[in-house]
């Protein structure tokens, strides 16, 4: 089978782009050749004699969404004059306007856009709704919308569309994609670099011997909601939070203060070594108001840390009773209130938890994930 493969990069270091460096070299091991039109490729892959790597330049253009309209631009026209070269083509989302065989969905635009216009979220999130200007929130909203539209256009194309939760399985109907060329292929993790254990927290400056929880993720916008677990840490006076993710233009930093929480709260800035840390923390906090999956809480969970989340985060559906708590509303701070309470109170609670977590973990591994996709497209080919 010869593969194409059209996404913004595959690498190890974020979501999309691990799922493709996955898919990629199980496609090797089965004796594949992979083409990939792509802005970045993992050094591992860029000399394998299997792989072709069509650079598409993008750097140098001021903001994400020119970035991307380059890219979808500049890809289209190489595939146009290629496509018959290949068995199989797999993208992502809107990121070429030529029509593929597979799309890989880590994000329905407009189901956020939906979600953030329906006035759901409450006074603490609209307050820091524009932490930086008004110019950067009407950019944001202009990307979401734009998003939303090519996104519809790239899934009618798609022979199949792959949905990394059910959660965006749910989103992606209701857009209009046709149960039938609808499949969900669960995102995985590397249980070998997230794994139980302990780590010193010295190496932070974190204070030891106090229960300590940790918030990952985008902390200069909303949508992570961070200010709900702020304003629920209040009411829980011995726990301590840990908070890995840029500072710079946050307004969380001044929230934190204004609640009176800088001795409790530890802002790490950007954390490269996220396992080691995981390892340092008693549980995860991450009630994100919209996530499509939310690699970090099933990163957690391989750590052997229980989980405190949200209905609206994709990776919620692994989340069973014994190895977590999962909100059914991600605004509630009293039922955050409580599930922090729960688990900063009962150390016994806590290790029960984070077995089962490591448990179900280890059944959604990358290899595993990577089978399934592979698997997916030997039978598309098959059938055309």
């Amino acid at each position: 089978m010869k593969l194409c493969i059209v996404t913004h990069n595959v690498v190890k270091g974020n979501g999309q782009g691990r799922v493709n460096y996955e898919v990629v070299w199980e496609a090797i091991r089965r004796g594949y050749h992979v083409t990939l039109v792509a802005s970045e490729v993992a050094s591992s892959l860029q000399q394998h004699s299997q792989v072709r790597w069509i650079c598409v330049p993008v750097k140098g253009w001021p903001t994400e969404i020119l970035r991307n309209m380059i890219f979808s631009w500049r890809s289209a026209n190489w595939l146009r004059q290629h496509r018959s070269e290949f068995d199989l083509v797999k993208a992502n989302g809107a990121i070429t306007t030529v029509p593929t065989d597979v799309n890989a969905v880590h994000f329905v635009h407009s189901s956020w856009l939906k979600f953030s216009s329906m006035g759901t979220m409450p006074k603490s999130a609209k307050n820091i709704l524009n932490p930086r200007s008004v110019v950067y929130d009407f950019y944001q909203w202009l990307y979401t919308v734009m998003n939303a539209r090519w996104e519809k256009s790239a899934f009618q194309q798609a022979q199949v569309v792959v949905a990394v939760s059910d959660k965006v399985g749910k989103d992606l109907l209701e857009i209009g994609v046709p149960p039938e060329r609808l499949q969900v292929i669960v995102n995985g993790v590397d249980l070998q670099e997230f794994s139980p254990g302990v780590s010193d927290r010295q190496k932070w400056n974190l204070p030891q011997d106090v229960p300590l929880a940790l918030f990952a993720g985008d902390i200069r916008i909303p949508r992570k909601n961070l200010d709900t677990v702020l304003h629920a840490l209040v009411k829980v006076p011995n726990l301590h939070l840990a908070v890995a993710g840029i500072t710079e233009g946050s307004p969380y930093l001044q929230m934190a203060a204004s609640l009176g929480l800088n001795e409790r709260v530890h802002f790490l800035g950007l954390c490269r070594d996220v396992p080691e840390l995981m390892r340092a923390v008693d549980f995860l906090v991450f009630p994100s108001r919209y996530d499509p999956f939310g690699l970090v809480v099933i990163e957690a969970m391989a750590c052997g840390l229980p989980v405190i989340t949200a209905v609206t985060t994709g990776a919620a559906e692994l989340v069973q009773p014994e190895a977590g708590i999962v909100l059914s509303d991600p605004n509630d701070t009293e039922a955050l209130i409580q599930a922090l309470s729960s688990l900063t109170s009962d150390r016994t609670l806590r290790s029960q938890m984070g077995k089962a977590a490591r448990t179900i973990a280890e059944q959604h591994s990358w290899q595993l994930m990577a089978k399934s996709y592979v698997d997916l497209f030997e039978e598309l080919v098959k059938s055309i």
